[in-house]
């Protein structure tokens, strides 16, 4: 099982890796091992997310999310098979954390008077400015 946070635990064997040849850095290496990680979770069934949370996990993940309701992480930031597994899980993890956190409903408020006040003291101010233009020099109002 791998902790999310204190109430959510994935089940290991909902994660699917595969591993693929990765651009970039690495020379020789690059050519002949396979250190891309393609991480896959289905957020869809999994039995391990909370429905609110998986319905937040679905809403967020934009590009990253198939039809099907499959997660798909792609990591090949490191040389290494070990540590982009390690970094493609972590991106997971924090993915579902995100989404466990609700977001708080905006209250809408309203305008103090002081602020209506100075509002409309600009607008006033700037009317002035914009008519005084279109008087000849030397003439006043």
């Amino acid at each position: 099982m791998i902790r999310v946070n204190a109430e959510i635990e994935l089940d290991e064997r909902e994660i699917h890796e595969t591993f693929v040849r990765a651009s970039g850095p690495g020379g020789q290496n690059v050519n002949k091992v396979s250190t891309a990680v393609q991480l896959r979770f289905d957020v869809a069934h999994s039995h391990s997310l909370p429905d609110p949370v998986r319905a937040r996990l679905m809403a967020q993940s934009g590009h990253r999310l198939t039809r099907e309701g499959v997660l798909i992480i792609e990591a090949e930031r490191y040389r290494s098979q070990r540590r982009n597994r390690d970094d493609a899980l972590e991106r997971l993890l924090a993915l579902i954390r995100e989404a466990c956190e609700a977001e708080t409903p905006r209250r809408p408020t309203r305008p103090t008077l002081a602020s209506r006040k100075r509002r409309l003291d600009s607008k006033q101010r700037r009317g002035e400015t914009k008519k005084l233009r279109g008087l000849k020099p030397g003439t006043d109002s």
